[in-house]
């Protein structure tokens, strides 16, 4: 894998299926991570988890993101405990299904609110100091949902397709800078919620995918190491499918 060392990282949502695969990929290759969620003690178990079998300084720093206030003092609370940051990893997300005509507005609000424009104060906020680094790494999680849409997620779809046009644009307007912006966006990924399917449901899952079967959140955290090392200097403003060839997408 590619080395990550004296590199500071910031993962939301770190301590769900896929943000502590992601976090454990780049604690794993060297950086330092900043686990950011709502839940503290869930956040605290897993720093030490972290810090038992990989070793490392890495910290937890509690925060909702549906709190705009809040949002914005995640990175210069990062910057306080870490010293700076070359890494923001966007992975934190919410869901409220809803067919489109029964889907009421707060359950579109929160999801925007949360997936895309939480996402976007965090890009906006990170810009100024890897900005002035001439460095820096973003990765924006975003899903097969946000090309394919899905029946009872326009929200989710909406707010992930959102992102990866954002992501886009942001990436054309630092790249001069050393900054790249890129996303990953999952398939269906092996997590406790997964795993509580019915296995008739899971077969019917697996039966849409050519490798047969869901990924796992290691596959996601090797896409996020890749593109958050030194050697992907050269790769922004890109999506790169996770998906074991679900949708085979340009």
């Amino acid at each position: 894998m590619f080395s990550l060392s004296g590199m500071n990282a910031l993962v939301t949502g770190a301590s769900g299926g896929i943000g502590s695969s992601i976090a454990m990929a780049l604690a794993s290759q060297g950086a330092r991570v900043a686990l950011s969620g709502s839940n503290g003690d869930k956040l605290r178990a897993f720093r030490e988890q972290m810090i038992d079998e990989i070793g490392g300084d890495h910290v937890e720093i509690t925060c909702n993101l549906s709190d705009s206030t809040q949002v914005e003092e995640l990175i210069p609370a990062t910057l306080d405990t870490l010293g700076g940051i070359d890494i923001l990893v966007n992975n934190a997300g919410i869901t409220r299904d809803n067919l489109a005509m029964r889907m009421k507005d707060e359950e579109w609000d929160q999801v925007i609110s949360v997936n895309l424009e939480a996402a976007m104060r965090l890009m906006r906020a990170s810009a100024r100091p890897m900005m002035k680094a001439r460095f820096g790494r973003i990765i924006n999680i975003t899903s097969v949902v946000g090309s394919t849409g899905n029946p009872g997620q326009m929200n989710y779809a909406a707010a992930k397709a959102g992102l990866t046009g954002l992501t886009k644009s942001f990436a054309q307007e630092v790249a001069s800078r050393g900054i790249t912006a890129n996303c990953v966006a999952p398939g269906f990924i092996r997590t406790a919620m997964t795993a509580e399917l019915p296995d008739a449901q899971k077969d019917a899952l697996n039966a849409r995918i050519p490798t047969g079967k869901m990924g796992e959140g290691t596959d996601i955290g090797a896409a996020v190491a890749y593109l958050a090392s030194r050697e992907a200097g050269y790769v922004t403003g890109e999506t790169l499918h996770v998906n074991g060839g679900m949708a085979m997408l340009g």
